[in-house]
């Protein structure tokens, strides 16, 4: 952990180093597949552990209730995007873990609500996680456009997901945050895509 060894002062610091090591052109790819998905009336299904969960569930609401303008909120007209985080049913997850293994928690729920055409944003720091190589495993081979944020060496996630947004740092707390500030632009991108405005 760089808190660990760093002043608050150098730790900011080289927190902005990295977050102007992130490639654009790949955040603006996830943007874009998110934006496929609404255009599409496709669903957006989100996935992680740990902070990447809580990433992903944050993710999720911003994206499903931030992208609306105010106005809007009582207009049934309206197309919403339809995005849903798998990290969220305790109960589901908890019984495939307890019963069939926690590899299984999120390609089971895919499963039962996802089609050819979705999209589903993979967040792991490590690129490593067993449920969530499961999951792009079985999205790719079912259709769906795949989308792995990943920090350290990006693991196999990097290269199994069909795009990417990769931090390449090797400190997880720091590739978190870099994660939901990419993430936060991906929901201000899309307010002003959803609402046509230039």
């Amino acid at each position: 952990m760089l808190g660990v060894t760093l002043s608050a002062r150098d730790y900011l610091a080289r927190a902005a180093t990295e977050l102007a090591r992130v490639d654009a052109k790949e955040l603006e790819g996830v943007a874009n597949a998110i934006e496929g998905a609404y255009r599409e009336r496709r669903f957006v299904f989100v996935i992680g552990n740990g902070g990447s969960g809580a990433n992903a569930s944050h993710l999720c609401e911003d994206l499903g209730k931030c992208t609306l303008r105010r106005e809007d909120f009582d207009n049934d007209a309206m197309p919403r995007l339809k995005i849903l985080s798998l990290t969220d049913n305790t109960s589901y997850i908890t019984a495939w873990a307890n019963d069939e293994g926690y590899d299984r928690v999120f390609v089971e729920q895919l499963k039962n609500l996802a089609s050819p055409g979705d999209v589903l944003i993979a967040i792991s720091g490590s690129g490593n996680s067993p449920n969530i190589l499961r999951a792009v495993e079985w999205a790719n081979k079912h259709g769906l456009l795949t989308v792995g944020c990943t920090g350290y060496s990006g693991g196999k996630l990097r290269t199994l997901a069909k795009r990417g947004l990769h931090v390449p740092l090797d400190d997880m707390g720091m590739v978190e945050s870099i994660h939901l500030t990419a993430f936060h632009w991906i929901i201000g991108t899309m307010h002003r895509r959803m609402n046509h405005r230039e």
